[in-house]
């Protein structure tokens, strides 16, 4: 059985769906794990679907991920514009990763149009709500199935 997808969510993203609606939609961060493992069921891999409002432990799960994951799906919340520590810990996953956010950050404030994470990730979904993080997931499957061969 190939091992799990990782969908790694940082800071606030427990939040979802009571917190800035008109940004992030109504949708709750349980909602967005079913979403998750459907989709990854489609593709024949299972979730393992996380939530951090700490650096340290993000790090310490992409590090896990290195072992223990076919590929990650991460939403690093603000970090994705601040952490050149995260940024490393990406860029030495060994597994694809693939950046997620629900609105889109290029279309926002100045200081959200950087992402130290898109430096290292193998690709970007944004500014689809929820539903990017299903498309993020089956990017993940695809990318993650040469190395099941």
């Amino acid at each position: 059985m190939a091992k799990p997808i990782y969908v790694l969510n940082g800071p606030n993203l427990n939040l979802l769906g009571v917190r800035e609606p008109h940004i992030y939609g109504s949708t709750t961060l349980t909602e967005v794990e079913a979403l998750c493992v459907a989709r990854a069921a489609q593709a024949g891999f299972q979730v393992d679907f996380r939530q951090s409002n700490h650096e340290g432990v993000l790090i310490d799960w992409l590090q896990e991920a290195r072992t223990e994951a076919s590929a990650v799906v991460i939403n690093p919340g603000g970090f994705t514009h601040t952490s050149v520590a995260l940024h490393d810990a990406v860029k030495a996953a060994d597994v694809p990763v693939v950046e997620c956010h629900l609105s889109n950050p290029a279309a926002r404030e100045e200081f959200r149009r950087h992402s130290y994470i898109s430096l290292a990730a193998k690709g970007v979904v944004s500014g689809l709500g929820a539903h990017g993080y299903e498309l993020a997931v089956e990017a993940a499957a695809r990318l993650a199935t040469p190395a099941q061969a």
